[in-house]
């Protein structure tokens, strides 16, 4: 039977403006985590101005957390209601109503809560992004109740994420499952669990660049003319599987020719790349020692936020040295990754531009780590004094 149609007006009507509302925090929170967005996030406070205010007590992560939660068990009752018989408006109106005066704004205060000033850049961005995630998904999800009264059926229920025709709402509603799950877990970890996430990202990274420098370090001019006889020997069959796999193995064929058209060094090797390789090495230890001192020594060790107290005005010093330490950490990484390119074609030049800046800015980071949050000196202080003497030689 179908359902009323005042419930059914009027469940429509709560559905656009549910919609509408999702679009409207979507924009508040895009200059939060978008370089493209041409909206501007909100100017800081006078300095004036935040100390006349009372102190923030609430925290950004427990609210954002508490707020995908409910989203996350709202959208299972949507649902259902959208694709079990009786359809019934009624509920579903209530469940938008619930969401509209509950955690929709919830996701949204909490990226306004997650100040830079205090969590820095990197937090702030990563918490609007997977904020903004969790809204798109529910805005997708919400756009599928049926505006007829008659329940999903057929790809309107079923199709899967990569469907021609667009996602049905269970592959909608497993999405939208998973952002908001994603969102829980950097709620969880909180704001140090996240920063030394991302710094033990990094160092994984560093990792790989040095075992890959390694190995290609071990190969020799014979190595690749044993390479070049076994290629021929088995040229025939190769022209069969080839034809095979070419539809599945495009991408792999695509990583082998990379790696298989690095040079070697050569036996002579004129311009001393395997003397610049180990001192690379050797250096590059360091760094990844550096980036492992990091997370133990001062990331673990942050003061707890939100910050209460006489420790609210410390915050910001600590945000802001954060802010100058990580986009370090993570472009040493990068510098690396373009360091191996430049063994690869071993271009002693461009070896040598690139190990300066590599070292320079890992210099650079010891630097700002040496002092602890709030002393003078500690352990650690000594051992990046060490660090900075082995740094710099060859």
């Amino acid at each position: 039977m179908a359902p009323p149609i005042d419930n059914l007006e009027a469940m429509n009507s709560v559905v656009a403006s549910t919609i509408s509302l999702i679009t409207q925090f979507e924009a508040v929170i895009e200059p939060f985590h978008s370089p493209k967005s041409t909206s501007q996030a909100p100017a800081p406070e006078p300095e004036a101005q935040q100390q006349d205010r009372p102190q923030q007590q609430a925290d950004p992560f427990a609210l954002a957390h508490d707020s995908a939660n409910l989203i996350k068990a709202h959208a299972t009752k949507i649902s259902l209601f959208i694709i079990n018989e009786p359809f019934t408006p009624t509920a579903i109106t209530k469940v938008l109503r619930e969401l509209i005066t509950g955690p929709l704004p919830g996701l949204t205060t909490a990226v306004q809560l997650c100040d830079a000033r205090t969590y820095t850049k990197a937090i702030q961005k990563d918490v609007a992004w997977q904020c903004s995630r969790v809204l798109k998904e529910l805005r997708e999800l919400i756009q599928r109740i049926p505006k007829d009264g008659k329940i999903l059926s057929g790809d309107r229920k079923n199709a899967s994420a990569g469907a021609s025709s667009g996602k049905g709402s269970l592959a909608a509603t497993g999405v939208l499952w998973s952002v908001c799950d994603d969102l829980m877990a950097l709620a969880k970890r909180g704001f140090a669990g996240n920063l030394v996430l991302k710094v033990e990202q990094f160092r994984d990274t560093l990792k790989d660049v040095m075992e890959e420098l390694k190995e290609w370090g071990e190969e020799t001019e014979d190595d690749e003319e044993d390479e070049d006889e076994d290629e021929d020997e088995d040229e025939d069959v190769k022209q069969i599987t080839d034809g095979v796999a070419s539809t599945h193995m495009d991408a792999q064929a695509m990583l082998d020719d990379l790696m298989n058209s690095q040079q070697c060094i050569p036996r002579d090797d004129p311009d001393k790349i395997r003397e610049r390789l180990e001192s690379c090495l050797k250096r590059l230890r360091l760094v990844t020692l550096l980036y492992q001192a990091a997370v133990k020594r001062r990331l673990k060790s942050l003061p707890r936020l939100p910050p209460t107290g006489p420790t609210a005005e410390g915050s910001s010093s600590v945000a802001a040295r954060l802010d100058e330490i990580i986009p370090l950490l993570a472009k040493i990484p990068e510098r690396f990754g373009s360091l191996a390119m430049a063994f690869y074609d071993l271009d002693p030049t461009e070896i040598d531009g690139l190990m300066d800046q590599c070292f320079f800015d890992a210099f650079a980071v010891s630097e700002l780590l040496m002092k602890p949050w709030d002393g003078q000196k500690d352990e650690f202080t000594d051992w990046a004094l060490r660090f900075q003497v082995e740094i710099k030689k060859p």
